[in-house]
């Protein structure tokens, strides 16, 4: 039962992720990204990790796309100005640099040995309180980087809103 589930979200993720390179207006490819990092919670509840299972939700399917879906109507994506200066060469540029990077992945996943993988660090290692340990390294090791990005997302949606502005009073 488990397989059948697991084939299931893995079939909806990967058409939810074709959907989003193949749609033509960009607020439907944001509601398909959606659709594939909520098939990627599910998968990782069929592997029984819920908590990753629920930061994937949270954090990428809510917070970070509703972001993602404010900047785009900010921007007015349906005008005929943006539609009218679609390049078609683009396309073929994101194809190209596709099967250039499985050029790439596809030998690397056939000599990847997972014997020589690298293992989990020590302190986050164990059953017990393995999430008290996962947050004290996030907010103790990690709290520059974690801020940092913060920041960066708040300077992007900062620059977002003055780019709009301008174009709005043009």
């Amino acid at each position: 039962m488990e397989t059948t589930f697991f084939y299931l979200f893995g079939g909806i993720a990967l058409l939810a992720a074709i959907n989003v390179v193949a749609q033509k207006k960009v607020f439907y490819s944001a509601v398909s990204l959606i659709i594939c990092l909520c098939a990627v919670a599910a998968l990782y509840l069929v592997l029984q990790s819920p908590f990753i299972a629920a930061v994937q939700v949270i954090v990428y399917a809510g917070a970070i796309m509703v972001l993602f879906l404010f900047v785009i109507m900010l921007l007015d994506p349906f005008s005929a100005g943006i539609l009218r200066d679609k390049k078609k060469y683009l396309g073929y540029f994101a194809a190209l640099l596709g099967i250039a990077v499985l050029g790439i992945l596809v030998p690397l996943l056939k000599n990847y040995n997972p014997e020589i993988a690298p293992k989990a660090s020590q302190s986050m290692s164990g059953a017990t309180g393995s999430l008290q340990k996962l947050g004290h390294a996030l907010f103790n090791e990690y709290l520059v980087p974690f801020e940092v990005t913060s920041v960066l997302i708040l300077i992007a949606i900062i620059g977002v809103v003055v780019l709009a502005k301008q174009k709005a009073h043009k």
